[in-house]
């Protein structure tokens, strides 16, 4: 891309940092938890509003989730967006002591106050460079709700939202900086919720059929379960409802909750089939009655190296992003709550093996990721989930990761939640919004490369048509039995 343009839009995106970083740290003062997030949203909404954006809100029968378009006809690049946070996380910012803010409360475990702000910024910040130099296209940002555990963008695929898109660009907060193609695991999940008879557990024991001891049943055969199941796969339960706390009643009713991941959906499907057989089986052993009930799914993520490439390419125009010694001061704080093995765990989990800028290895000795990891050019696993991946199946799709976290932060902790409203946090937020803003220019001015991402998506989907893991008649935030 033209050095000019990169330099437009990041000194676009530099500008506006502050009231940005302001309207981040405001999502993660409201902390509000997936399909219940309406002052981020509107918030966010109202912000496209002001900057020009048409919108339409309560999307695919969700309250929460908006679109706001900028400019009009071909291509169509979108911008996906994130707000919901995660329960029980509440933590002080900016200190490296584990101390709730509210006990109980939600916190932005995950950085999703960051996410959805850095992707608002770069869809502004490529509508003006558009309306500056009459530029055709389609700027849109998603508001995407309830990706913790609500797979809000895939009602959203499922309602058709994303039918006219040509590519789709989003990003993720992380311990480093850079491109890294992954392959997510396709999910599904469902409770599983049985029902036994009350009797006195002293002296009428044999009138009781306990829903309780099915479900230690149901975990223990999964468990054996997972010797005979595909190595990438992954089974994780929770006991949601153990029946009550009084130990001499034989519970009458007992639930778990089970999230059954795969390379694909119909793996995962595959393995459900046979993790049902296992609940059955518990059922019949203690006879109980079992229903089986549906929570959520999301896709396998479909990468796209076309698009990665050239996200890599205007990260590395960018150069690094200027953190200062406040910055890696606080960093080194919180690092100190690691221990040295989580932090090189960290390293090996996002392949942070050396920097495009100075061709040093990063080994956690310094923080924060100050350079850019290399990009390989092809896929890695990666063992969680995201309802991106159902985008990444309609429509070409890629994410870059900026180093908001200090290296050996694991998503889902209190450390993410110090750490969101941080100097660093903001510096990290706007370097994303950077690298997206001209990735989306690179394709708005480059036919041949989206048409390149394009050809790539088509390889890659022959014959593999996309099919919503999630039933029609499923509505967000509700849960139906098979």
């Amino acid at each position: 891309m033209d050095h000019d343009a990169v330099q437009s839009i990041a000194a676009t995106i530099e500008a506006m940092k502050p009231e940005f970083a302001m309207l981040s740290d405001g999502i993660w003062d409201f902390a509000e938890l997936k399909f219940e997030e309406k002052r981020s949203s509107e918030l966010l909404a109202k912000t496209l509003e002001d900057n020009g954006f048409s919108l339409r809100r309560g999307m695919a029968g969700m309250e929460t989730a908006f679109v706001g378009d900028f400019g009009s006809g071909k291509p169509v690049i979108a911008f996906l967006g994130e707000f919901d946070a995660l329960a029980a996380m509440s933590q002080v910012a900016d200190t490296a002591a584990h101390k709730a803010l509210v006990d109980g409360a939600a916190g932005h475990g995950c950085g999703h106050n960051l996410l959805g702000v850095g992707s608002l910024m770069a869809a502004i910040a490529l509508a003006r460079y558009m309306k500056a130099n009459n530029l055709q296209g389609t700027v849109r940002y998603y508001g995407c709700p309830g990706e913790e555990g609500g797979s809000g963008k895939t009602f959203m695929v499922r309602a058709g939202l994303f039918d006219d898109v040509d590519t789709a660009l989003t990003w993720h907060p992380a311990p480093f900086n850079g491109v890294r193609s992954t392959n997510n695991l396709a999910v599904i999940e469902y409770y599983y919720r049985f029902k036994g008879i009350a009797a006195h557990a002293a002296n009428a024991a044999h009138l009781g059929r306990s829903a309780l001891d099915a479900v230690e049943l149901m975990n223990v055969g999964v468990n054996f379960l997972r010797e005979h199941m595909p190595q990438d796969c992954r089974v994780h339960y929770a006991i949601t409802d153990t029946g009550g706390k009084a130990a001499n009643v034989v519970q009458a009713r007992a639930e778990v909750l089970y999230l059954i991941r795969a390379p694909e959906m119909k793996q995962a499907l595959d393995l459900a089939e046979r993790v049902e057989k296992v609940a059955r089986g518990a059922a019949m052993m203690t006879e109980t009655e079992v229903e089986i009930v549906f929570d959520t799914a999301s896709t396998n993520l479909l990468p796209n190296i076309t698009l990665e490439t050239a996200m890599h390419v205007n990260m590395t125009a960018l150069g690094p992003i200027a953190f200062d010694e406040a910055d890696l001061a606080f960093a080194r704080s919180i690092q100190q709550t690691f221990t040295d093995e989580a932090i090189r765990s960290s390293i090996r989990l996002y392949q942070i093996k050396g920097d495009v800028f100075s061709n040093a290895k990063i080994d956690g000795s310094t923080p924060l990721h100050l350079g850019l990891r290399e990009f390989e050019g092809h896929s890695h696993f990666r063992a969680g989930s995201t309802d991106v991946g159902d985008v990444s199946w309609v429509t070409p799709t890629a994410q870059c990761w900026t180093p908001a976290w200090a290296i050996g932060t694991n998503p889902h902790t209190w450390q993410v939640v110090a750490q969101g409203k941080s100097a660093a946090a903001h510096k990290a937020m706007a370097h994303a919004a950077k690298a997206l803003a001209t990735t989306g220019l690179s394709l708005m001015t480059t036919p041949e490369l989206l048409a390149a991402a394009k050809a790539e998506w088509a390889d890659k989907t022959e014959g593999q048509a996309y099919i919503c893991p999630i039933p029609d008649h499923v509505m967000p935030g509700s849960v139906h039995s098979r």
